[in-house]
């Protein structure tokens, strides 16, 4: 069984993790120059590179629906540039997992597929998908709904180590980025870790940076850059997170629920 999942950045991988661990077959797609931070945990890597592996899951890129049926044949997650979703529809997924986390619906449809999942905020349960799993950090994480929407997004990102907002490295201006430091690097509170059009990004906590944007890319004012880890330990940058983790975990249960309870028509009775 096919499972479309609609993004590739940390936690759509994590939720690929999980479904993939659990025997589904596993198709993604992302922009065709993603923009995730966190790249060394992100299979969204695979269209940049050709592949990209995860802890012990590889994730190859596909240039058409075949070419994408024959990497999961082979065992292997498959990743499409394909964020309208033409080509991965072509492949009839039994279930849809949108975890672009845009915190807007970007065009998924309940329609989509017998089983549509919602990640984090944007979604309603029941009118744009059958579930949606809450991303929200604390003791609501990784829950499904079945009605309604997950919490609103607050625009604060979760607090580890104490810190909150200070964690982000924004880019100052709109331009050109270009990284001096690289993920799994420690920097200290005031260090320059990256330029946009020579205009400096100082880090204002000293941690390690378990990501980055890659070089090259075009940048919006207060465009998410970077991220400082408090806790400076290494091995967390490469590694799927607690977050994303508890996040797929979320889905599974979503998409078990809709295949094996005869799908999510009852809820709506």
């Amino acid at each position: 069984m096919i499972i479309w999942v609609r993004g590739a950045g940390d936690i759509a991988t994590g939720v690929a993790f999980r479904l993939y661990k659990s025997g589904f077959s596993v198709v993604m797609s992302d922009l065709p120059q993603p923009t995730s931070i966190r790249r060394t945990v992100c299979l969204s890597e695979a269209i940049i590179n050709g592949q990209t592996t995860v802890e012990d899951i590889t994730a190859r890129f596909a240039a058409s629906a075949e070419e994408a049926a024959q990497v999961m044949a082979r065992g292997e997650i498959a990743l499409l540039a394909d964020p309208a979703g033409e080509t991965a529809r072509q492949l009839k997924p039994i279930a849809v997992v949108d975890a672009i986390l845009a915190k807007k619906n970007l065009g998924t449809k309940i329609t989509d597929a017998p089983v549509v999942i919602g990640v984090g905020p944007g979604f309603t349960a029941g009118l744009d998908c059958h579930a949606v799993v809450e991303t929200m950090r604390g003791h609501t994480l990784g829950r499904v709904y079945t009605r309604g929407s997950a919490l609103p997004d607050t625009g604060v990102p979760g607090n580890i180590g104490g810190f909150t907002l200070e964690r982000l490295l924004r880019s100052p201006r709109a331009g050109v980025f270009r990284g001096v430091k690289q993920i799994g690097d420690t920097v200290e509170a005031g260090e320059v870790c990256a330029y946009v059009d020579g205009e400096p990004i100082v880090s204002r906590i000293r941690g390690v940076l378990r990501g980055i944007l890659p070089d090259g890319i075009a940048v919006t004012e207060g465009m998410k850059s970077g991220d400082v880890d408090p806790r400076c330990e290494r091995a967390h940058c490469f590694a799927v997170s607690d977050k994303a983790l508890a996040v797929g975990g979320g889905v599974l249960e979503a998409v078990l629920r809709g295949l094996t309870q005869g799908g999510y028509e009852w809820k709506r009775k």
